[in-house]
């Protein structure tokens, strides 16, 4: 999915919609200039489209287009399908016959358990349960895995995969990382209750047949090697697409070609996978927080609990025992201005400070304002009254269940 990605908000000219700062921030972190920024395949596509495109985290992405304010880009993919750009995001192979064996040293998932071709979201994890990224990993047999992590990690999940790699071959493991460079591989998200019926037509892999997070390749608009998982990032039916970077811009105008189906940027995204419930890596989990206080008990496969050995099995399982002190949730706001990330959440009757929120912004859905971000264990309910301070004000908030927006992913019943 993304994985749980990956993207914040930023205020454009064009748009109605006034967004996070943390992708503002993120700009400025990296705004020496576009000499030091990568280029994705669809960079030239994203121009001739009147992409308004920035440095964030290293690579020049669109944070929306001339066509649509970013309201209007997140009804239209909500009704219809939208392709992102997210080749920036980290595509690795694993090859060997220890593979599987490696990779759940790093995760608690249970890729033993899992069919060929299909994928899972989980978390690489530090010894002290803590989570170093979120992403989606393909067992596409017993021998090769197929993974996507987040761009923002790309340096640090590197490193993490190496080092743990070179460990196994030292033990006389059978094991190979092969990291995907940006100028080998594109990777588009082709989302909405559209995207499927829109892609069908040009490519030869059933869409009928893959359902949620399971992975094919095939060809699409003739280009032989794609591989297509049914997933996202934005709580709706899609997919994203692995492609050869020198055919990503034939493959992406293939799809263009139809009026229900437009290019969207890095603000719709955000604002679509926070109705979603879904995580961004540095805002709502980190290296601080584990998945039972992110509320992400659910990633913890049953027989990888029963072995207890992912890394901080032993906090994480205590935390799923005995409980833990914070817990991630949703905020909800009918009216005024959104709560954005580090807004203080406090308790109605005493004042006292009982959290913070971690990702916020305004919801073109529902309307009013959606948010996530962790309270005391105690006060977790939905339902529950809160304040969360905005501008020195203290605004009345309800604690929300998540999904804010039901989510509509392909299972096939």
């Amino acid at each position: 999915m993304g994985s749980l990605s990956r993207f914040c908000a930023f205020t454009c000219k064009h748009s109605n919609v006034k967004t996070t700062p943390s992708v503002f921030q993120l700009v400025r972190a990296y705004s020496d200039g576009h000499q030091k920024a990568v280029k994705t395949p669809l960079y030239d596509l994203h121009t001739r489209y009147g992409g308004k495109v920035v440095n964030f985290v290293g690579f020049l992405l669109p944070v929306q287009y001339a066509d649509l304010s970013v309201t209007a880009s997140h009804l239209f993919t909500r009704k219809n399908a939208s392709i992102f750009d997210v080749s920036h995001m980290l595509q690795t192979n694993v090859r060997g016959k220890d593979c599987i064996s490696w990779f759940e040293s790093l995760c608690p998932v249970d890729l033993k358990g899992m069919a060929n071709g299909s994928s899972a979201l989980t978390v690489f994890l530090t010894e002290k349960g803590g989570i170093i990224d979120d992403l989606i990993v393909t067992k596409v047999n017993d021998e090769t895995l197929y993974i996507v992590s987040n761009a923002g990690r790309l340096e640090v999940d590197k490193q993490h995969m190496l080092n743990s790699s070179k460990i196994f071959k030292q033990q006389g493991k059978d094991i190979h990382v092969e990291f995907l460079d940006v100028s080998d591989r594109a990777l588009i998200a082709v989302q909405g209750p559209k995207a499927v019926s829109l892609l069908q037509p040009l490519t030869d892999v059933s869409m009928p047949d893959l359902t949620f997070m399971t992975s094919r390749v095939g060809s699409v608009a003739g280009v032989q090697g794609c591989r297509i998982t049914r997933c996202g990032y934005t709580g709706e039916d899609g997919v994203e697409v692995s492609i050869p970077a020198d055919k990503a811009d034939h493959v992406t105008e293939a799809l263009l070609q139809s009026n229900d189906i437009k290019l969207a940027g890095l603000g719709v995204r955000d604002s679509l996978r926070l109705e979603a419930g879904l995580c961004l890596y540095g805002n709502d989990i980190d290296e601080t927080v584990t998945p039972v206080e992110a509320n992400l008990t659910w990633l913890i496969s049953k027989r990888r609990r029963g072995e207890a050995n992912f890394p901080g099995a032993d906090v994480i399982l205590r935390h799923i025992k005995q409980g833990v002190e914070k817990r991630r949730v949703g905020v909800r706001m009918e009216s005024g201005a959104p709560a954005r990330k580090d807004a203080i959440l406090k308790h109605p009757d005493t004042l006292d400070v009982v959290g913070k929120v971690t990702s916020g912004c305004p919801s073109p859905s529902l309307g009013g304002n959606v948010a996530m971000g962790y309270v005391a264990e105690s006060l977790k309910k939905a339902g529950t009254k809160l304040l969360v301070n905005i501008r020195g004000k203290h605004v009345p908030c309800l604690v929300a269940k998540m999904p804010f927006v039901p989510s509509n992913y392909y299972t096939k019943k």
